[in-house]
C-alpha cells in the first residue's frame, strides 16, 4: 500500500462518498475497480489521476483494482505501450490484481454477446458505406435516417455477421450496429456500430479474428466480465454512460450478468501549458519534435520519470488537485510545488557551475599553507600534494544523515558567470567591481582584485586572493554578506546540463489545431557545466539539488561517470503556494 493511500483515508469526494454508502448498506461484499488503458501510446499525466484514484478507493477500502488493457483496436496498438503502461503503473506505488487483462481475452465471449443482441433484436448489420452511415446520423438539430437493413430480420442479420466473421466482406463493407433510437437527442444512442471489420493481426489474438469490438461495446461488457462495482471513467465518458448502461441491461441475466457494473464519472486533469492528447503526442515523436515518448519535456510518465520527477511527488499533487464533477485548470506549478517538496529531504546537495567563469586564486598556495592550524579548530580537509589541491569534506545534507562527500578546492576554479557584474541591477548582492569580497561556500571569504575582459568587453577571467583564516569560520572586524558557489577548475568534471521550459507556449494546447504553433523554441537549452566530481561520479537516476541552481537528476539514458549528464527537475523554488 502507497503512503499517499495511507495517509488520505478520511478524503471524502463524491466517489469515496458513493463507495462509502455503497458498502454501508451492503450493496457490494467487496469494491472492484479497473485501470483500463488503450495501449495506442504511452500514459500522461491525466492518466496518473485515474490511476490514482482507481488504485487508491481500492486500497482505501479493502478492494482490489485491475489493470485491463482495452486492446480492441489492433492497428493503433503496440506490445511497447503495453510493457511500459506496466512499468509506469508499478513506478508509481501501484499493483493490480493477478495478472494483467486484456478485453482481447474476451472476445470470444463479445462475440457471443453480439450474436444475442441479434436474435432479441437489439442488433442489425448495416451495408452502407462509412461516408453514408456519417452522413445519415443527423445532428443536433436534426434526427439521423435509418439504415436500409435495420428492420432486416434476425436470420438475414445472423447470416451477415457471420460472414462478417468469417472474412467474406471487406473493411468498411460492413459494420454490426446497435438498434437503440436514430432521433435520439443523445448522439451516442443512434445505433452506434459495435463491431467492425479489420482483417488485421492482433498482438494479442492474432489473426484468429477479422472482425473486432468498438470501445463502447467492449468496455462496459469486460466490466461486467470482471465484476467490476465501481466503473471509474472520465467526464467526456458521462454522454456514453446510457450506452454503457444500455449495452449491461440488454444482455442482462439472460447473458450471465448477475451484477451489472455501474460507471462514475469525474473531472478529467488538465493543467495549464499542458497536452494530453496521444495523438498529438505521438506525432511530436514520429516527427522528431521530440526525443521520444520518455523526452523528459514530454508529459507522459515516462517523461517525467526521466525528468527526474518522483512518484511521491505526482501522488501529492493528485491528493492536491483532488477528484470533482466539473472541469477546471490546474496551475502547472501546483505539480512543481508538490515535485519540490518530496526532493527537499531526499536529495544529497552538490555544486555545479553552469555557465563557468575561471577565477585565480593568486595566494592559493600561502593561504592553504596555513590550513593545519585551522584544522585542530575542527576543519574537516586533508591535502594533497601530488594534487596540489585541498580536499573539504561535507555533509551530503544538511540536515538529514546522508553521509559526506569531499569538494575538492584549487589554485582556479570556476563560479557563475552570474556572480560577476560590471553593472550590477539594484539590489544585486554578489561580485562586482564594487562590491569584491563575498563568502565561497563551504570554504574560504573571496576578494576579486582583477577582471580581465576579452576584445567584445565580456569578462572572461577573475582574479582574487583568499582569506586563510575565513576556512570553516567568519573574518573578525568585517561582515562579508553573501555566498556563491564554485567548483575547482582542475577537479572539477565537464557535464551536460539541460535545462527545460514547458514545451507548449500556449496556456491551452489543444485548442490549437496545428500542434507545432503551440510549441516553445526555448524548451530545451543545453549547457556545457561543470559540477563537483561527487556528482559526476553518482548513478543514473540519482537526484540531487544543485545549490542554488535547483533540482536535477542524471540522466537514465545518457549519463555516465565519464560524461556527466543531468536533467532540471525543477528549479529551487518558486513563489506559487497552493491554496
Amino acid at each position: 500500500m502507497t503512503d499517499t493511500a495511507n495517509a488520505s483515508t478520511e478524503k471524502n469526494d463524491f466517489i469515496r462518498h458513493i463507495i462509502r454508502e455503497d458498502l454501508a448498506a451492503q450493496k457490494y461484499e467487496q469494491i472492484v475497480t479497473r485501470f483500463p488503458p488503450e495501449p495506442n501510446g504511452y500514459l500522461h499525466l491525466g492518466h496518473v489521476k485515474s490511476i490514482c484514484l482507481n488504485f487508491g478507493v481500492a486500497e482505501e477500502f479493502g478492494g482490489i483494482c485491475h489493470l485491463r488493457y482495452d486492446d480492441t483496436n489492433p492497428t493503433a496498438e503496440k506490445q511497447d505501450y503495453i510493457d511500459n503502461i506496466k512499468k509506469d503503473v508499478k513506478w508509481l506505488g501501484f499493483d493490480w490484481v493477478g495478472e494483467a487483462r486484456h478485453a482481447s481475452s474476451y472476445f470470444d465471449q463479445l462475440y457471443k454477446w453480439a450474436v444475442q443482441l441479434i436474435e432479441q433484436g437489439d442488433a442489425y448489420v448495416d451495408l452502407q458505406t462509412p461516408e453514408q452511415i456519417k452522413d445519415n446520423r443527423g445532428s443536433f438539430a436534426e434526427p439521423g435516417k435509418p439504415s436500409p437493413q435495420r428492420d432486416a430480420s434476425v436470420e438475414e442479420n445472423l447470416q451477415r455477421f457471420a460472414d462478417m466473421r468469417n472474412g467474406k466482406y471487406a473493411e468498411g463493407e460492413a459494420v454490426l450496429r446497435a438498434k437503440i433510437d436514430m432521433a435520439s437527442p443523445n448522439m451516442n444512442l443512434r445505433d452506434p456500430i459495435i463491431y467492425r471489420v479489420m482483417h488485421q493481426s492482433h498482438h494479442q489474438t492474432g489473426d484468429a479474428w477479422c472482425i473486432y469490438p468498438m470501445y463502447d461495446f467492449a468496455h462496459p461488457l469486460s466490466d461486467a466480465i470482471e465484476g467490476i462495482t465501481h466503473s471509474i471513467c472520465t467526464l467526456e465518458f458521462e454522454d456514453h454512460r446510457p450506452f454503457y448502461e444500455w449495452v449491461v441491461d440488454k444482455i442482462g441475466k439472460k447473458g450471465g450478468i448477475e451484477t451489472p457494473p455501474h460507471q462514475y464519472e469525474f473531472s478529467r486533469l488538465n493543467v495549464d501549458h499542458t497536452l494530453t492528447s496521444k495523438r498529438k503526442l505521438k506525432q511530436l515523436v514520429d516527427e522528431g519534435v521530440v526525443s521520444g515518448w520518455d523526452d523528459p519535456r514530454m508529459p507522459t510518465v515516462a517523461g517525467m520519470r526521466r525528468r527526474g520527477y518522483t512518484p511521491e511527488g505526482l501522488r501529492d499533487f493528485c491528493d492536491r488537485v483532488g477528484v470533482a464533477k466539473a472541469d477546471g485548470v490546474v496551475d502547472f506549478r501546483l505539480l512543481e510545488f508538490s515535485i519540490r517538496q518530496s526532493l527537499e529531504t531526499t536529495t544529497a546537495r552538490g555544486m555545479a557551475v553552469l555557465n563557468p567563469l575561471k577565477v585565480t586564486i593568486t595566494n592559493f598556495n600561502d593561504a592553504v599553507a596555513q590550513w593545519e592550524d585551522l584544522k585542530a579548530e575542527g576543519v574537516n580537509a586533508r591535502w594533497d600534494d601530488a594534487q596540489q589541491t585541498l580536499w573539504l569534506t561535507q555533509p551530503k545534507h544538511p540536515n538529514v544523515d546522508m553521509g559526506e562527500r569531499e569538494i575538492p578546492f584549487t589554485e582556479t576554479i570556476y563560479i557563475d558567470q552570474g556572480d560577476y557584474e560590471l553593472e550590477p541591477p539594484k539590489g544585486y548582492k554578489r561580485l562586482s567591481p564594487e562590491k569584491t569580497e563575498i563568502r565561497l561556500r563551504n570554504t574560504y571569504c573571496l576578494a576579486v582584485t582583477e577582471h580581465i575582459l576579452d576584445e567584445a568587453g565580456n569578462v572572461v577571467e577573475l582574479k582574487a586572493t583568499i582569506d586563510p583564516t575565513t576556512l570553516g569560520k567568519n573574518p573578525e572586524g568585517r561582515k562579508v554578506k553573501g555566498v556563491i558557489h564554485w567548483v575547482s577548475a582542475s577537479q572539477g568534471v565537464p557535464a551536460t546540463v539541460r535545462l527545460y521550459e514547458q514545451l507548449f507556449a500556449v496556456e491551452d494546447p489543444s485548442s490549437v489545431s496545428d500542434v507545432h504553433e503551440a510549441l516553445n523554441l526555448n524548451s530545451l537549452t543545453e549547457l556545457a557545466a561543470v559540477v563537483e566530481p561527487s556528482l559526476a561520479n553518482s548513478d543514473a537516476g540519482t537526484r540531487f539539488q544543485f545549490e542554488r541552481e535547483g533540482y536535477f537528476i542524471a540522466d537514465s539514458e545518457e549519463h555516465s561517470n565519464d560524461k556527466p549528464v543531468f536533467n532540471q527537475i525543477v528549479s529551487l523554488r518558486d513563489t506559487f503556494k497552493p491554496g
